[in-house]
């Protein structure tokens, strides 16, 4: 299957008031995609629609597809939220290990011995690029690690899922240069890998990082190849 996610004509409306669209894109399998656009352009609220989390008060029109299967607002389809992930801009950290904390998502969805489940929390580790820093510690409070640490479990818990797409919702806003680097290389390291979403306000993040782009307008849409530089 070549697109993990096709939106066609997708709008949120309050109402009578326009919030988003007419959006159209759609995402290829091992690509990272970037969704820019000014502030209030609605660039959460179309990840939202894409984990069918919208507020209450908020309708959704178009076509939305996950894996070649249409997905119908509000349906309550607990699946879908295995498949498509969507990692905060502020990360959340619960109280617990950080291994508890790696585990938090798949202990929910995957029966598995707790051998099998360390493993898995492993792999989601070194792929966010946080192995080297906590496998001597995996017992030790979550909540002791830094900022840049805390983004880069909260990507190790989505990973662990083995998600169809990762929904990144600007996950370097909060960090200092040092913190966002970090992050940014697990991100880096994900391209072909995974499909990737990423909401940034950064253009010079978005072209380290992302195949193409879709910008985010009030009210349009358009997708182009990403910058280079």
């Amino acid at each position: 299957m070549d697109h993990v996610i096709a939106v066609r004509e997708l709008r949120v409306r309050d109402r009578d008031k326009m919030l988003v669209g007419p959006v159209s894109f759609s995402l290829k399998q091992g690509s990272t995609t970037g969704l820019c656009g000014p502030s209030g352009a609605g660039k959460s609220t179309v990840l939202r629609v894409l984990v069918d989390l919208l507020p209450t008060g908020l309708a959704r029109e178009g076509h939305l597809e996950v894996l070649g299967r249409p997905i119908m607002p509000r349906r309550g389809d607990a699946g879908l939220r295995t498949k498509v992930v969507l990692v905060p801009q502020t990360p959340v950290v619960f109280g617990g290990s950080i291994l508890d904390n790696a585990l938090f998502g798949i202990r929910h969805v995957m029966r598995a011995s707790r051998e099998t489940l360390r493993d898995r929390a492993e792999q989601a580790l070194k792929e966010a690029g946080l192995w080297k820093e906590v496998c001597d510690r995996l017992d030790s409070p979550a909540q002791n690690l830094s900022a840049g640490q805390r983004q880069r479990l909260c990507l190790a818990r989505a990973l662990a899922l083995e998600p169809a797409a990762l929904l990144l919702d600007e996950p370097t806003s909060a960090l200092d240069e040092r913190s966002r680097d970090t992050v940014e290389e697990s991100v880096a390291a994900l391209r072909g890998k995974r499909t990737v979403l990423l909401v940034s306000h950064d253009p010079a993040q978005v072209a380290r990082l992302c195949d193409t782009t879709v910008q985010l307008d009030l009210p349009a849409v358009s997708q182009r190849p990403a910058a280079v530089g």
